[in-house]
């Protein structure tokens, strides 16, 4: 089992075959190898291997066997030889998302990300982007977004891809039948699925509640309360957070907190701004909620309110973002602190939040220990992925936390999305963190596809 990276070349060559420098021969173990089976992505031919006198590591593909096999892009890419008599190169992954008709944006708002994932994946093996209804099946060929020696979306027919990565927008599609039937028909073609759906907080609560290492950051939290819970809990915490099971943005998040001398109070976040509503009692407020959303209340959570560090009396929380690396291991690649704006029932962006650096925000609060506070977060973040990935039925990777640390250094994660934002990474100090996010999504998928398994490259 052999990989190295070369450099793939088109050949006019009518003759099928693959042409191989001595260099990529001997490195790859095929030297006295007459014939090979060449595979990209789910396509596949036997060949006939030849040597050419070239110094460097150089692979040729002829016209006539790129007429059976199609191969993306020429240019570099890995050549991997899983076992014996066969040649992969690649790997081919596949960005799923969305189409759009917007001319010149293909996958509407994530069109920008979409392009950075394939500039960046694409300059060490094969990237292209797609919607389900780019797929035929029965030829099991995909017609893709691939991008121009300019940059810019180009249309292409490949082989279906060694790994799938998941960045289908909503819930809704996400979870429909269609989708599903797409996951079922890639696994069995063998061809890896990442990551596999949006996270529903009710089952990641449930997954987490009696993990004995990632159990102790996740605040009580109850599916589904009855009114009787949400009282109990409001009596016992000075605030309680009440929010959708799949929610997203902070929608449909209330900060519910009970003064005994003053009344029931009711903070949240519309698209007229922030509100703050005033009861007299429990039911009133109660009340309220039901009128706003009804039977969509079944799929609410409650969960203790935290509280959190401040900078100028305003709560502090944090983005971890996390991701599988090449030795298929979780790593926190990105962390953003976002302070929360007056008013706003979460630290949101859009809700007049505000980001920071993690070592801007903790030097504020904890100065000389500020250090060890964000290592211990970072430890936190990753005993709280692996927990989730033990628990889980499906290939996970990629987690965003958000992360909150109190006046008494303890850690809490609030949040935890299999899809998460990238708005961190717009902060100028977070860029190379933002480019280290796509680097370490591709080096997952050699892992993901086989690639770098067996081999110390």
């Amino acid at each position: 089992m052999s990989l190295t990276f070369s450099n793939v070349h088109f050949s006019q060559q009518p003759e099928k075959a693959v042409f191989m420098s001595g260099s990529l021969l001997r490195s790859m173990g095929l030297t006295g190898k007459k014939q090979i089976q060449l595979h990209v992505g789910t396509d596949y031919i036997s060949v006939p291997l030849k040597s050419i006198e070239r110094s460097g590591k150089h692979l040729y593909l002829s016209s006539g066997l790129r007429s059976q096999v199609r191969v993306p892009r020429s240019g570099g890419a890995y050549v991997h030889t899983p076992r014996e008599g066969q040649l992969h190169l690649g790997p081919v992954v596949g960005v799923l998302s969305d189409g759009s008709s917007a001319p010149g944006s293909p996958f509407g708002s994530r069109t920008g990300y979409i392009k950075q994932l394939l500039r960046e994946g694409g300059k060490k093996m094969y990237v292209y982007a797609f919607s389900p209804k780019d797929i035929n099946w029965q030829k099991e060929t995909v017609y893709a977004y691939v991008l121009s020696a300019g940059g810019q979306f180009v249309r292409k027919t490949v082989p279906l891809p060694d790994v799938v990565y998941n960045r289908l927008p909503s819930r809704k599609t996400d979870f429909s039948n269609a989708t599903n039937q797409l996951r079922e028909r890639f696994l069995k073609r063998n061809i890896v699925f990442f990551n596999w759906a949006f996270f529903n907080k009710s089952d990641i609560y449930n997954l987490l509640e009696n993990d004995p290492q990632a159990g102790r950051y996740v605040p009580e939290t109850y599916n589904s309360p009855g009114t009787e819970r949400i009282r109990d809990m409001m009596d016992r915490h000075r605030f309680v957070y009440y929010k959708p099971s799949a929610g997203s943005l902070g929608n449909g998040i209330y900060r519910l907190t009970h003064q005994p001398k003053k009344g029931y109070f009711a903070r949240y976040s519309s698209s007229g701004g922030n509100t703050l509503l005033k009861f007299p009692s429990f039911s009133s407020l109660m009340k309220m909620l039901q009128s706003k959303h009804g039977p969509a209340l079944k799929h609410y959570v409650i969960q203790q309110g935290i509280r959190l560090i401040e900078i100028d009396d305003c709560p502090i929380d944090f983005r971890f973002h996390m991701h599988k690396n090449a030795k298929n291991r979780w790593s926190v690649v990105g962390i953003g602190a976002k302070k929360a704006g007056r008013g706003s029932v979460t630290t949101h962006i859009k809700n007049g939040g505000s980001l920071m650096t993690p070592e801007q925000a903790l030097s504020r609060v904890f100065g000389s220990r500020s250090r060890d506070v964000l290592e211990r977060a970072k430890q936190a973040a990753i005993a709280l992925a692996e927990a989730i990935e033990n628990h889980h039925a499906h290939v996970l990777g990629e987690i965003g936390f958000d992360i909150g640390i109190d006046e008494d250094e303890k850690i809490w994660m609030f949040e935890a999305n299999s899809k998460p934002g990238r708005s961190i990474f717009a902060h100028p100090l977070l860029k190379s963190e933002g480019k280290a996010s796509v680097e370490h999504i591709f080096e997952h998928s050699l892992y993901l596809s086989g690639f770098l398994r067996g081999n110390d490259s």
